[in-house]
């Protein structure tokens, strides 16, 4: 089966899975896993691995939020402004990370991805750990109620397709070969005249976009932006969705956060939720010793091995 025709049976899948689970549950899937793809851009292609792209994600709920309670603006004005300050926060860090590699890279994003913490804990307008409440959902260009969970989820689904679409683009561009040449031998890509933090400066920043696409529409959907959002958990999270799935591939993130978001949901509830920590761990720990290339990850190599 080609990738094609597997992506139109998965868009077939999400357009009539609303009539089987909760709108709301599918469209916090969406949203996750559009942050994952973003992450997984970076890491899996790029082999950046940030350990502060929360910062991204609170971003452009805080930005979005704002927006919606304060202006007035129409959804998809505010989810496109959202993602703009999100992409130019991520260019300034990226510009100050790209100059290391390895974990320095990492601890550079995580020490900048906790000061935007304290920022947004400090100032006013987030109204610190109460977050920004009440965020309206508007209507899509002044016809489509989103207060609607089903019009919601459809119009997330949309904006999750334009994200995949154009990461998927990316990827295959000749921009995105050149991400992967850095990643396997960043110095014959220097050698061959690349300007290799240039490169991996670009791809921070789409990484950083699509990254607060995802917490601008996640704001909308749960009519709020916190902390939660913005805390180096939610880093350490995306990471675990996008190894679970698998890196590197683009279905994987997807899966992964799927995976860990039904988790959460399914056993926070329950005799299970003091522990969800430590199955979360458990499943981390399972996946890593027995799929190292993550569960899609596995399954294409074990489909190269015998078909």
């Amino acid at each position: 089966m080609n990738n094609t025709k597997l992506n139109l049976i998965l868009l077939a899948i999400a357009l009539v899975a609303p009539t089987i689970f909760y709108p709301v549950f599918l469209a916090k899937i969406l949203c996750f896993a559009l942050f994952a793809c973003a992450f997984n851009l970076l890491l899996g292609y790029a082999g950046l691995l940030s350990f502060g792209h929360a910062a991204f994600l609170g971003t452009g709920g805080y930005v979005t939020g704002y927006l919606m309670i304060n202006t007035g603006l129409s959804p998809e004005l505010a989810i496109i402004l959202g993602m703009i300050a999100g992409g130019m926060l991520g260019a300034i860090f990226g510009k100050l990370a790209v100059k290391r590699e390895g974990i320095y890279f990492a601890m550079v994003t995580l020490a900048l991805a906790q000061l935007a913490f304290f920022f947004y804990l400090q100032a006013p307008f987030t109204n610190g750990e109460d977050g920004m409440q009440g965020v309206p959902r508007g209507a899509v260009f002044g016809l489509v109620d989103l207060t609607n969970n089903f019009a919601m989820y459809y119009f997330v689904l949309a904006i999750f397709i334009l994200g995949y679409w154009l990461i998927n683009r990316t990827v295959h561009s000749p921009f995105g070969q050149v991400l992967k040449a850095i990643r396997e031998n960043e110095d014959r890509a220097i050698s061959l005249g690349y300007e290799v933090n240039r490169y991996k400066w670009v791809a921070f920043i789409i990484s950083a976009a699509l990254a607060s696409l995802a917490g601008s529409t996640k704001a909308l959907v749960f009519n709020l932006a916190s902390l939660t959002d913005v805390h180096w958990h939610m880093s350490g999270e995306v990471i675990l969705m996008t190894l679970v799935g698998g890196v590197g591939t683009m279905l994987g993130p997807i899966l992964g956060a799927g995976l860990v978001v039904t988790m959460q949901n399914y056993l926070s509830g329950g005799e299970l939720g003091n522990y969800i920590h430590i199955i979360m761990g458990i499943v981390f720990v399972v996946c890593v010793l027995s799929f190292r290339s993550g569960i899609v990850g596995q399954f294409l190599k074990f489909k190269r091995n015998n078909f």
